[in-house]
């Protein structure tokens, strides 16, 4: 698990981000505040044995000043950078070409301060020698002249001093620092996580809420805390899921009441149509005995009646699917044979180029088979170009037929509304020779066989070669279960 999905999905990042702005806030802060004070400290450390080494030297010098007699005498230097020797360090003392040292190590002067001193002021400087800090005083003594004006004597005086001590003072505070740095750090990852944990609690209860919402459960509400933004935000989503439930409820009220109605009218319209059809076949056994205008009103009546029959029987047929009362009666079906029986029975034998390769057994329903087959060679005929061929395959565990034909091919702002109820491609055609519902039945139909949790399919598309394509794709060994209702 990677680090940006550690509580997973956005919180997860916002999370992180939060994390990341405190650290890098404390990190910043912490480098700024703990940089400053260790330099600010650190100039004040040095300054002040800087001062002290020089007043120390000033005080040493006092007490050995004036010089007797010029030139001094070798043993006189000695003597002198003994008496300027103290535990904080040594003397260094020049007099043109001699030379005197209380200190065994090696010298540690710098050709810079040898010539800032013989230029008579006094002056120091910050060196290292072998890892070790060192400050290094020079001053040159003068003589009082005749008429009060001092004179150069000639002699130089270096004291030399450890800041070993000083140092292990700064390195003390350096690690002090950081490990100051290091508690703040920490503190900020600390205060980062508890305001993650206050900010992101609300986020992912949001985010929980609006995925059950979207899931369906309307009744999903949020818990309101305090009176912040976060707070608004809740309440704005209670608003906004009560009004959907409202909405979704009276919607769902209004498409009952229509599927009610529908199923009502349907039923009640089959009474009528039933005695309508036994006058519509005596009037088609006399329609060609009756002379013009009444023979022709005759066949008209048949047709339309027939046509509102067909109408009825598809509204009851969908009525049946969104009730999820439609069931499946299973039976062992040699498809070739019963795709060649729905296009005998319709005539279209001669009409239908068929790709149906014998002994392929499939557990269906033989109704609802022939009807979506009817459906899809129908519509070939009705909106495509002949020939229409009908193709039969065969897999383990699925059969496939494939619906062909050679016309203009479906616009592709049509494919993702083909099989819907009363979809008509033309607008301006008011009136077709369908119901408008035989590409919905087929696919419902196609649906309500399953095998092993998967339902079938019905797919359009074009043949790249021109042409509608249906693939029809049912499981061959169907589950005999209810439908549960139509969803799209």
């Amino acid at each position: 698990m990677t680090l940006w999905r550690w509580a997973g999905g956005q919180a997860s990042s916002l999370r992180v981000r939060l994390l990341l702005a405190f650290a890098l806030l404390g990190v910043i802060t912490t480098a700024a505040v703990a940089s400053g004070s260790y330099f600010q400290a650190r100039t004040v450390i040095l300054q002040q044995a800087q001062d002290a080494a020089v007043a120390a030297l000033t005080d040493q010098l006092a007490e050995v000043y004036p010089i007797r007699q010029l030139p001094p005498t070798q043993d006189e230097l000695e003597t002198l950078a003994q008496r300027l020797t103290d535990r904080e360090g040594y003397a260094v003392v020049f007099y043109r070409d001699m030379r005197a040292q209380s200190g065994l190590t090696a010298e540690p002067l710098t050709p810079e301060l040898r010539q800032a001193v013989s230029s008579g002021v006094i002056a120091w400087q910050r060196v290292t020698r072998d890892g070790e800090p060192m400050l290094l005083i020079g001053t040159q003594l003068t003589l009082d002249g005749p008429d009060g004006v001092s004179l150069p004597s000639g002699l130089e005086v270096y004291a030399v001093r450890s800041l070993a001590s000083e140092q292990q003072s700064i390195d003390r505070l350096a690690t002090l620092a950081w490990l100051t740095g290091g508690l703040s750090l920490v503190l900020a990852v600390l205060l980062a996580l508890l305001a993650a944990r206050g900010v992101l609690r609300p986020v992912r209860e949001l985010g929980r809420a609006a995925r059950r919402l979207g899931e369906g459960d309307l009744t999903t509400r949020l818990t309101v805390r305090g009176a912040d933004e976060l707070a608004d935000v809740a309440r704005t989503f209670n608003d906004t899921a009560g009004t959907i439930e409202r909405q979704v409820g009276e919607l769902r009220r209004m498409e009952a009441d229509a599927r009610r109605f529908v199923a009502d009218v349907s039923h009640e319209l089959r009474t009528p149509l039933a005695a309508m059809t036994a006058v519509t076949d005596v009037l088609d056994e006399e329609a060609a005995l009756l002379p013009g205008d009444a023979g022709r009103a005759a066949r008209l009546v048949s047709q339309e009646t027939q046509s509102l029959t067909q109408l009825v029987n598809d509204l009851i047929e969908v009525s049946r699917f969104d009730s999820g009362t439609a069931r499946l009666a299973l039976d062992d079906v040699d498809v070739a044979a019963a795709v060649t029986a729905t296009l005998r029975i319709r005539c279209w034998t001669d009409r239908v180029r068929a790709e149906l390769p014998p002994g392929v057994i499939a557990r269906l329903d033989p109704r609802r088979l022939d009807v979506m087959v009817a459906n899809l060679v129908g519509n070939a005929f009705r909106h495509g170009t002949e020939p229409v061929s009908v193709r039969l395959r065969a897999e383990p565990d699925w059969i496939s037929i494939e619906v062909r034909d050679q016309g203009p091919g479906l616009d592709p702002e049509v494919l993702p509304h083909v099989f819907g109820r009363f979809y008509k491609a033309d607008t301006a055609r008011t009136r077709s020779e369908g119901s408008g519902l035989g590409l919905a039945i087929a696919w419902e139909n196609a649906r309500l066989h399953r095998h092993a949790g998967q339902p079938g399919s019905l797919v359009a598309g074009n043949d790249p070669t021109g042409g509608a394509v249906f693939t029809l794709r049912l499981p061959r060994v169907a589950a005999e279960t209810a439908n549960t209702g139509a969803v799209r």
